[in-house]
């Protein structure tokens, strides 16, 4: 049987729970907010913290807003919808400064002005759960319920594109229609600027009549239709086989990126635009320079570096990545061979496959000197890659794009007090709104 007490919040975590202290204890409760007086439901017991659950609100925050999904609370998708937008991003701006001194033990010498855009329907890409349930008589396509394996039962999204966010109802019943409901268990979502891909989870192949009902739907929608029968080599278009590609462009350096439904690329594409041109404002490189790019991804920031007319080196730890690095950088003109070609000469972007996470000091000398870094490593951070940093292969500046505040924090702090640098700058990215997720950049120099 779960107790109810009474206290004040006093600050927000990084998964947006609101934070008390309560005999002894660190509480850290869903649905509250910094300033409120609210009583609470513990779910979760240990002996130095509780998870647990707002029951009562009895004085509420002036930041506190009316959530605007239905399914706000039920769905594990969005945890900050009952903050207002703004606030979001001065929470956010708050846990990255904290993160920086309280982890790293590093003083930032400027805040950077946050960078935000629209907060609605802006998520081009997701996974979406797909489960029978026969309790409810139907097939359920959504995102799981807050802490459960369950899928919600929801019938629109107030984040994702909106015309993917309108497809979710009607996918269900698709689905629910199919011999093989039972063996579709995820849909990949994947919205470029001229098609919308949605790649099906098949652990049984389609009936004849599963096929004829998903070329009907796609036609009627104007989408496209893949299958991943296994692993993620194994995704391949189903229909219609003449679509075009998926794409995302960056049109302030005259840059577009053709990529796969599963590749990564970043869910909020017009972020992303104004994040690129951010990073090439902080890092500045230019020509003559020599640029590395690591964890470079299919070259979301080596080919506008390199479009400069700096050397860049885009280095990845997914060969496959590294592939579709390569050929971006020939769809839009800057490898070697089409620089050549038309008499611009210079090396253009280039790229290899390394495993990051496990370079150490003989490696990171093996690939030369750079002036400049930009690092854009996923949640786990880029600890062996800092720690392999000597005299020798030091570079004047590092701009550092993270998704985690705690790693970007703990290699902050190897950076400044052990290899000579100073964070000149830092600030906070709001590429996914009403979620507790904090995207930064920082932006280092060598004293």
């Amino acid at each position: 049987m779960t107790t109810e007490n009474r206290v004040t919040i006093e600050s927000l975590d990084q998964e947006g729970r609101g934070v008390a202290h309560f005999d002894g204890k660190v509480i850290f409760i869903e649905g509250a907010l910094i300033g409120e007086t609210v009583s609470y439901s513990s779910y979760r017991k240990k002996p130095s913290f509780e998870l647990a659950q707002v029951t009562q609100i009895h004085k509420s925050s002036s930041m506190r807003v009316q959530p605007k999904c239905r399914y706000f609370g039920v769905c594990g998708g969005c945890s900050m919808q009952h903050l207002e937008a703004g606030a979001q991003v001065a929470v956010k701006q708050r846990i990255l400064e904290d993160s920086l001194w309280h982890i790293g033990k590093v003083k930032v010498e400027t805040i950077l002005p946050p960078i935000h855009g629209q907060t609605w329907g802006y998520r081009e890409r997701a996974r979406l759960s797909v489960k029978h349930v026969i309790k409810k008589g139907k097939t359920l396509v959504g995102f799981h319920e807050k802490r459960s394996s369950f899928v919600a039962d929801m019938q629109h999204c107030e984040i994702l594109a909106p015309k993917i966010a309108g497809l979710i109802p009607l996918l269900a019943e698709l689905i629910d229609g199919l011999s093989i409901r039972e063996k579709l268990p995820q849909i990949e979502v994947a919205a470029g600027e001229h098609v919308d891909a949605l790649v099906l989870r098949v652990m049984q192949p389609p009936s004849a009549s599963d096929e004829a009902a998903l070329r009907a739907f796609a036609d009627l929608h104007g989408i496209q239709f893949w299958l991943q029968s296994k692993g993620p080599d194994t995704v391949v278009p189903f229909h219609p086989l003449a679509a075009p590609t998926l794409t995302y462009t960056l049109p302030e350096f005259g840059i577009e990126m053709p990529f796969a439904p599963i590749e990564f690329t970043q869910v909020n594409s017009a972020l992303n635009r104004v994040m690129v041109s951010r990073a090439l404002r902080l890092l500045a490189p230019q020509p003559g320079e020599r640029v590395a790019d690591f964890f470079c991804g299919l070259g979301n920031f080596t080919l506008p570096i390199a479009r400069s007319g700096a050397q860049v080196l885009g280095i990845e730890g997914s060969a496959a990545l590294v592939k579709r690095a390569m050929q971006n950088a020939a769809h839009n003109g800057l490898d070697k061979d089409t620089l050549s070609l038309r008499g611009k000469g210079g090396v253009g972007a280039e790229f290899c496959a390394m495993n990051l996470f496990e370079l150490d000091e003989v490696a990171l000398a093996q690939l030369g000197k750079f002036d400049k870094w930009l690092i854009d490593p996923p949640r786990d951070g880029a600890m062996e890659l800092v720690k392999a940093i000597t005299p020798k292969t030091a570079p004047q500046r590092i701009v550092y794009v993270s998704c985690n505040p705690a790693t970007l924090a703990r290699d902050a702090q190897v950076l400044v007090q052990d290899r000579g640098y100073t964070l000149k700058a830092a600030g906070v990215m709001n590429m996914f709104p009403h979620t507790s997720h904090v995207e930064s950049i920082a932006l280092f120099e060598k004293m």
